[in-house]
């Protein structure tokens, strides 16, 4: 993966460079359009818009990852509309050939010993999912044939502990085409290593086992 400037931002990890290499491998972007959501760095956007996209579109809710992801941009010299506000937001934009997202997924309790987690990783807004890691993918996989051209899709990227099979059956139930594109096992990094106890208290994680897996979901609108 590209070296991409960070600032605070959370760094471009392996689950972003599994999101892009099935961006890459899918049909051609040239001529469609395309929103990053939660874009961070502005990996994923930038990737989108060197692969030929005829517009990129990013959200984020933290102006210092807007100020970063612009400057990735710059510096890769392409262009993206990177905007400061909520995935939601994209519902107010006219739909897109393609969505692609790698939302906070990680199930994250009052247990959790945060101090541990180093401050490269990022703010804890990038990667926290809420309890069950599911504080965006809920509504996200509810909403997001609303913000699809016909013929579009979603490209999610998420983890085993946050349910990847009912990220495709909400999916399913929505509407779309869905089905799993491509998966990896990774081992932890500092985020999920802080949370390996309160993984094996809740029974999502085994006993020692330090791995995870990832998926990326294709959905498709028809």
């Amino acid at each position: 993966m590209t070296a991409f400037a960070l600032d605070g931002v959370y760094p471009p990890q392996e689950d972003s460079q599994l999101l892009i290499d099935v961006l890459a491998g899918g049909a051609p972007l040239k001529g469609r359009s395309v929103v990053d959501l939660g874009t961070g760095s502005g990996v994923v956007a930038v990737a989108a818009a060197q692969l030929g996209a005829r517009s990129v579109t990013a959200f984020d809710i933290c102006p210092t990852a807007v100020r970063c992801a612009r400057g990735n941009a710059l510096a890769a010299g392409v262009e993206v509309h990177v905007r400061l506000g909520s995935w939601s937001q994209a519902l107010e934009c006219e739909p897109f050939d393609v969505v692609v997202c790698n939302p906070p997924y990680v199930p994250s309790g009052a247990e959790v010993d945060t101090g541990s987690i180093p401050p490269w990783a990022g703010p804890m807004t990038a990667w926290d999912g809420g309890e069950d890691g599911r504080l965006v993918l809920d509504p996200l996989c509810a909403t997001v044939p609303q913000m699809l051209s016909d013929d579009g899709a979603l490209l999610l990227v998420q983890s085993e502990f946050s349910d990847i099979g009912k990220s495709v059956t909400l999916l399913r139930e929505a509407g779309l085409e869905t089905k799993i594109a491509a998966v990896q096992s990774i081992p932890f990094g500092p985020v999920l290593s802080a949370h390996a106890r309160e993984l094996e208290a809740s029974g999502r994680l085994t006993a020692g086992r330090r791995h995870e897996l990832l998926a990326v979901i294709r959905a498709e609108k028809r």
